[in-house]
């Protein structure tokens, strides 16, 4: 997607939306296509007609022009709709019953989709999407932009964190973009899409700006697409009403909430779900050779079957910034789109948790933390290894890992251990053939900004930061 600032930059004119200068950008714009071959780019032309016919000598309107403008303004309103590469989210390619297997799911996700159709061919009002994480709300409202998009209509597409940062961010000496003009245009432009609502730093500035703008387009009654991560109840009270309003705004729920217990908070961040997708997953690399291409290919495909009928064990090892995590994540994601439990631990703080549960004040024994972490149903343990330099740790590891290779637990890996070289109680489970995939990844880093050239014989410096 985009940079929202730079999106905004690029509308002509100093004035704010309320002063003509979106529709300004709607009917400007940049470039030019290839001249039309009857016309010759002129737009214009003399009818090719015997001397003494009615029409002789008569210049008419190319017909190139009415599918040019319309081409050009659909290409002008999907740039300043900051869209991205979520324009390929359209209703065609929406699957009807959702992503959820549960049949009170499906039903919901098919009502939620004929409320987002009937919104896009006449936005009024609000429609507010609420659902837990994976279910579709994003696709959703994405789908409402793309078709508006097609009828000509001026959408604003706006991830509530990302446009906080930008808000932010416009307060700094350097910004290109003030804050005044960055907010007017978010605040009043013809229908708003903020997706991810509840996703953001809860901080008192910014709960000050979501109210600022959700209440002036409230007033206002500005169309307006809302989709909500996590729960309603867990929202502004202020904002929620707003959102709650009879006749004028629409709460649709995309699917039933996820049981109890199959997603702690705080061990999965919502927006590694909604960015670490198989969808997102690129195979083509950083400049890969032509085996490390292939080396992806095989990781990524070993990931998606495992997310499809977790089975056994599956490890992912190589060094850091190859995609690990971002596979690891994207199973996740997959389970809790399908209302399965699974519970992700990045290993470091998996033991730093176990250690805090000792601690008087915690809210949770030890006992209980450990008995879960154990027995879950789909356990993912990010970045194995890194525990090495205490005994503690490696001995809690330790049981974790025999107690489900006993009981054949479905179980992920990422690790940047070469089990060739290494063999103790823990990477010897790991290495089981009987029950655990081990699948190296050798790739280079995707994180590395100084691209090396492909076929460079260099060797690549090892990063410092964790994967």
């Amino acid at each position: 997607m985009d940079n929202l600032g730079d999106i905004l930059k690029k509308r002509p004119g100093t004035r704010s939306i309320s002063e003509g200068s979106l529709e300004a950008y709607v009917e400007g714009g940049e470039g030019q296509p290839e001249p039309c071959p009857r016309c010759e780019g002129r737009g214009m032309l003399t009818l090719d007609v015997p001397v003494g016919h009615p029409e002789f000598g008569q210049v008419v309107t190319c017909e190139c022009q009415e599918d040019r403008l319309e081409q050009e303004q659909t290409e002008r309103l999907l740039r300043y709709s900051n869209l991205g590469h979520l324009a390929r989210f359209t209703f065609d390619n929406l699957r009807a019953d959702g992503l959820s297997d549960d049949p009170e799911s499906q039903a919901m996700f098919r009502d939620a989709e004929r409320a987002a159709r009937e919104y896009a061919e006449g936005p009024s009002g609000w429609l507010v999407f609420a659902g837990p994480h994976g279910s579709g709300k994003t696709h959703l409202a994405a789908a409402v932009a793309t078709r508006c998009i097609e009828r000509g209509q001026v959408v604003f597409f706006a991830d509530v964190p990302d446009l906080l940062d930008h808000l932010r961010s416009s307060f700094g000496p350097t910004s290109d973009l003030s804050y005044n003009e960055l907010f007017e245009q978010v605040r009043n432009t013809p229908l708003l899409i903020l997706d991810g609502l509840g996703s953001h730093s809860s901080t008192p500035w910014a709960e000050e700006k979501l109210r600022q703008t959700v209440n002036h387009r409230f007033s206002a009654e500005l169309p307006t697409v809302v989709t909500v991560a996590g729960s309603l109840g867990e929202i502004d009270p202020y904002i929620l009403s707003r959102l709650r309003t009879p006749d004028f705004s629409r709460v649709v729920q995309v699917r039933r909430p996820a049981p109890e217990g199959s997603i702690k908070e705080g061990r999965i961040e919502p927006r590694m779900l909604e960015l670490m997708t198989f969808e997102t997953f690129d195979v083509r690399g950083n400049n890969p050779s032509a085996s490390q291409r292939a080396s992806l290919e095989a990781a990524y495909s070993s990931a998606r079957t495992f997310a499809e009928h977790p089975d056994g064990w599956l490890t992912l090892n190589g060094e850091t910034g190859v995609g690990k995590t971002h596979l690891a994540v994207a199973i996740a994601a997959e389970q809790i789109a399908r209302n399965r439990p699974v519970v992700l631990w990045f290993v470091p703080e998996l033991m730093d948790y176990l250690r805090y549960t000792f601690n008087p004040d915690s809210p949770v024994t030890y006992d209980r933390v450990f008995e879960e972490v154990k027995g879950t149903p789909l356990l993912i343990l990010d970045d194995l290894g890194r525990e090495r330099g205490s005994t503690w740790a490696v001995e809690k590891l330790y049981q974790i890992i025999v107690h489900r290779h006993n009981a054949r637990l479905p179980t992920v890996i990422t690790s940047m251990m070469d089990f060739k070289d290494e063999l103790d109680p823990i990477t010897s489970r790991v290495q089981d053939g009987s029950l655990s995939q081990v699948v190296p990844v050798d790739a280079p880093d995707y994180r590395n900004k100084r691209r090396r050239p492909q076929g460079s014989r260099h060797r690549r410096p090892k990063a410092k930061a964790a994967d």
